[in-house]
């Protein structure tokens, strides 16, 4: 209760200076800034993050590295600082499970009220209903087979609520029959899916449409993940901008005839944006967001969040040193099929070696820069790193270490990484996610 109350006393939105490199590009109407400021500087990144003892890992030799380490206890403080940002209420959450990936994580969720989740494959889909969860929107625009899978773990777990996203009438179509739930999907201006929100009158056709061929219009779906910039404010600025025009769209939507439910928005960089607009509060939908990388937290979200919230890193990567291929240069087994590097160089934070700066990795390697002419660690030496993308750098494990309290507790399966198997099994009435 007392995180509560000082979350809650908290400003809506915290203004907050970035030494990163901003370039933006705006169109109009207001600002919509489409083209990503550049991220935290190394140096800074260090000092945000300094080394914890509680990551140290104990008897190593044994430990086979690259490691995917998963510290349970910092995943339950993130879990609630979330849910009292939300002031209290877990129901807001629709977590979007493309982070956490381990089977052990979300029964964590399930355990601590995270009944609502998001996924986009159908492993995801089926982890998180064998997980215990209770609703489950798969965000993504499946068809064909994919689509076909879909219904089959929709019928294996009736007691969950599935739901599919459309944005035309062929995909409305694909589901009539089954007991789906169909959200709308906004383009809000990433650009990658959904209709655009402009268009308000032909996202109410849609919602008519997915009444009309007998299935539950859920509601809408907007994720606005294109709005990454270093400074709190100037994201808050066009997140807002987006979500006054969704609630155009959702007004159209309702004189229309049909009525809008559940609206979802926001992962991870945009939570601040959404605690803080006006709008969704008091609506006459229910509001849920959809952050899914402060489970574990990486070094851009950190740094994206202000420090009041009290979120830490929840994974680490652990490396051993194997080379020193010239002065000032070291290198440890972190290239990028362990830690992702989907997000540019450097691809993570050495925690507790300021003085390490990570270069662009190949795939095994990772070469580490020694500042003012350090020899840096030695051969053997471990690191631990943290990632710049999370997500994609637990999809890199089939396993991970699960630490407690210095010591390893046991090996968990990253149950939801990949995807299943491509062809679909249509003799099997139900398939495992640990087939």
């Amino acid at each position: 209760m007392e995180l509560l109350s000082t979350i809650c006393r908290m400003p809506l939105v915290s203004v907050r200076t970035s030494s990163a490199l901003k370039t933006w590009h705006y169109t109009a109407p207001g600002v919509r800034a489409i083209i990503y400021g550049a991220m935290t500087t190394q140096k800074s990144m260090i000092g945000e993050f300094a080394w914890d003892e509680r990551y140290r890992v104990s008897g190593v030799d044994e430990v086979m590295t690259p490691a995917l380490v998963v510290y349970p206890e910092f995943i339950a403080s993130n879990i609630e600082r979330t849910v009292a940002l939300l002031r209290g209420d877990a129901d807001r959450w629709r977590v979007h499970i493309k982070t956490a990936k381990l089977g052990y994580t979300l029964r964590m969720m399930v355990q601590r009220g995270i009944r609502n989740f998001k996924c986009a494959t159908t492993l995801e889909l089926l982890t998180a209903c064998e997980c215990g969860a209770a609703d489950v929107l798969v965000a993504y625009p499946v068809v064909g087979a994919n689509a076909r899978r879909v219904r089959e773990i929709s019928e294996q777990f009736p007691q969950v609520r599935v739901s599919a996203l459309v944005e035309n009438e062929e995909q409305v179509r694909q589901w009539r029959g089954t007991r789906l739930g169909v959200f709308v999907d906004i383009n809000s201006g990433m650009n990658r899916t959904g209709i655009e929100q402009e268009h308000a009158a032909e996202v109410a056709a849609l919602a008519r449409a997915i009444g009309e061929a007998g299935l539950k219009f859920r509601g809408i779906h907007y994720y606005d993940g294109q709005l990454r910039q270093p400074d709190e404010h100037v994201r808050a600025v066009a997140a807002h901008d987006g979500y006054r025009q969704l609630l155009e769209v959702v007004s159209a939507v309702e004189r229309g005839g049909a009525h809008v439910t559940e609206v979802i928005t926001s992962g991870t960089p945009t939570l601040p944006s959404s605690l803080s607009f006006e709008g969704f509060r008091n609506a006459s939908f229910i509001h849920r967001v959809s952050p899914g990388t402060v489970v574990y937290c990486d070094a851009s979200s950190l740094s994206q969040l202000p420090k009041e919230y009290g979120y830490q890193p929840a994974v680490l990567v652990l490396t051993r040193v194997v080379s020193h291929p010239r002065p000032g240069i070291v290198t440890c087994d972190g290239g990028h099929k362990s830690v992702s590097a989907d997000s540019g160089v450097p691809t993570c934070v050495v925690m507790g070696h300021p003085e390490l700066t990570p270069l662009t990795p190949s795939e095994e390697h990772l070469p580490l820069q020694a500042a003012d002419g350090a020899t840096g660690p030695a051969v053997g030496e471990l690191l631990y790193l943290m990632p710049k993308h999370v997500c994609t750098t637990v999809n890199n494990f089939n396993d991970a270490l699960l630490l407690r309290r210095g010591k390893i507790e046991s090996v968990e399966k990253v149950t939801a990484r990949g995807r299943e198997t491509p062809l679909l099994r249509t003799s099997d009435a139900a398939v495992s996610a640990a087939d």
